[in-house]
């Protein structure tokens, strides 16, 4: 009994030991790496205030929210918002049309991109990068606003720029606005010229950290130019490429505002091909002031954006774990 009492005693005294250095050992590491910890606190920040308190809003989805009540004191109404978003009729129609568009943003963009850091790695002459990186990469810093009024003087019927140039041609003028089949190709391609200078910027620097030495042993072997593209950068762009697709995946179920309202507007007529969730959401709200269906269907959109991110992550964790987010 004595020698059991002075064992259960030692196994303490290893237990209590094992966790003063377990905490000894925690501590030296905040100690050690304080100043970093210290640089993320503006990005911990950010997020937490932003991104995570705004979650306790998403109860404003299960109630009849009034001003004078507030989001706690609203009374509940359980799937009431969510029974007039798909009642609505127009719930199929805008989660199609965001889903169809941002795959078609993913593949567009990530050909784009890969092709230009591609070229541009290829090409000779630092000047001549450094002023084909700087052209692509400015659009990404224009307002959608202002691109909005770009496609507006490119577009209009009556003195748009390529309507003007169709005139001169002796042909006659296109209506886009009130053409439904061509906006989503003006739409995809306005996306895309925004946003593939920021793209190939991400892919060139992954190229340029691409050991040489594979290059050189490529070229010894006699590998032509396009051989070294297919066979070393392009399988060497494959970590980056799987990433960002990730994390735009992880978006599928989101339009970009901005962009849909800047461009089309409430041009009525093309709705059914070019309203997205957000815009619908909107539109919703400020027609109806129905908060909690805006709430709704915003709780909607974030529901299936994580069960999307997940279900793609689990299918790239299968094929190689290194690849994976998480």
């Amino acid at each position: 009994m004595e020698n059991q009492i002075e064992n259960n005693v030692f196994s303490d005294d290893k237990i209590s030991t094992a966790g003063i250095k377990q905490e000894s050992s925690f501590t030296r590491a905040l100690r050690k790496n304080r100043v970093l910890l210290m640089m993320l606190i503006p990005a911990f920040l950010y997020f937490f205030i932003f991104s995570y308190l705004p979650m306790s809003g998403a109860i404003v989805a299960f109630k009849s929210y009034n001003f004078r009540e507030g989001i706690f004191g609203s009374p509940w109404v359980g799937f009431s918002n969510f029974e007039y978003f798909f009642k609505s009729g127009q719930a199929w129609t805008v989660t199609r049309n965001t889903i169809l568009y941002n795959v078609g943003f993913i593949v567009v963009n990530t050909v784009l991109q890969m092709g230009l850091a591609i070229f541009i790695s290829e090409i000779g002459g630092k000047y001549f990068k450094k002023v084909t990186q700087t052209a692509m990469f400015l659009p990404y810093f224009i307002s959608w606003v202002v691109v909005g009024m770009i496609a507006y003087n490119f577009l209009n019927v009556d003195y748009g720029t390529v309507n003007t140039i169709l005139n001169k041609l002796g042909m006659e003028s296109i209506n886009f606005y009130g053409t439904k089949w061509v906006w989503p190709i003006i739409i995809t391609a306005f996306c895309a010229w925004k946003n593939v200078g920021y793209g190939t910027v991400l892919y060139l620097a992954a190229i340029m950290g691409i050991d040489q030495e594979i290059y050189e042993a490529a070229q010894i072997d006699g590998a032509n130019i396009f051989q070294r593209i297919f066979k070393v950068t392009i399988p060497c762009l494959v970590p980056t490429l799987i990433i960002l697709t990730l994390l735009s995946i992880g978006n599928i179920f989101r339009g970009d505002f901005q962009m849909f309202y800047q461009l089309v507007g409430n041009n009525g007529p093309l709705f059914p091909i070019t309203d997205v969730i957000d815009t619908f959401t909107f539109r919703s709200l400020i027609q109806s002031g129905e908060v909690g269906m805006s709430a709704a269907a915003g709780l909607y959109q974030s529901i299936f954006c994580f069960i999307t991110i997940i279900i793609t992550n689990k299918i790239v964790k299968s094929y190689d774990k290194d690849y994976s987010l998480f």
